[in-house]
């Protein structure tokens, strides 16, 4: 039997994700609902499976998966996510997840990704992988592209209303290193404050309206 640790700050997500998976004789053995609780949960559980939400309050689900490998460079990870964008796919499998699973798909979906990622496979759903080989083939960027993955991730929490002191604790930096990347962000998106660097997020799907 597979045994998953799923990471989700929805309630209701976690609890329709293991009906689902009980019925394919997936056990979820633990449940998290930040990044820092799976980290902190980790060691104890060795889940077969991580399914992580990339969006969570604190230091989010990108973040997330890095420390899990920086624990455990075996770690199979599957990640979850509601953006429509190509960035958060390439990202977090540049990052070392092993899937990712768009959560519009269908529910059948999330039991294939499980199994093959449990399997030590990679797998990435239909529709993402059609955005990806699109975006490839023309040559598609975002801004974002150019962001390190530091400033990829502060850029994100700014996007979404945080504040620097906020982004420092969430991402275990100091105020000063967290301004350094935001200076850095703005110059190479061509933002002048916070408000533009969150209708660019929006205008290309990095966080939820």
């Amino acid at each position: 039997m597979i045994r998953v640790m799923l990471v989700d700050d929805h309630a209701l997500v976690r609890m329709g994700f293991r009906m689902l998976l009980a019925d394919a004789e997936v056990e979820v053995v633990a449940e998290a609902d930040t990044g820092e609780q799976a980290c902190a949960d980790y060691a104890r559980v060795r889940p077969d499976v991580v399914v992580m939400d990339l969006s969570m309050p604190g230091m989010g689900g990108l973040e997330a998966v890095r420390r899990l490998l920086a624990q455990d460079p075996k770690a199979r990870i599957l990640a979850l996510s509601a953006h429509e964008d190509t960035a958060h796919p390439r990202r977090v499998l540049r990052a070392g997840a092993l899937g990712y699973l768009a959560k519009r798909s269908a529910p059948e979906a999330l039991i294939a990704a499980v199994t093959a990622v449990a399997a030590n496979r990679p797998y990435v759903d239909a529709h993402t992988a059609q955005a990806l080989a699109v975006a490839e083939v023309r040559g598609e960027t975002s801004p974002a592209d150019a962001l390190s993955e530091r400033e990829f991730s502060v850029f994100v929490q700014l996007a979404r209303g945080l504040s620097v002191a906020q982004i420092a604790d969430n991402l275990k930096l100091s105020p000063s290193t967290v301004g350094t990347h935001l200076f850095h962000v703005k110059q190479k998106l061509g933002a002048n404050n916070q408000s533009e660097l969150t209708l660019v997020a929006l205008h290309w799907g990095l966080i939820e309206a």
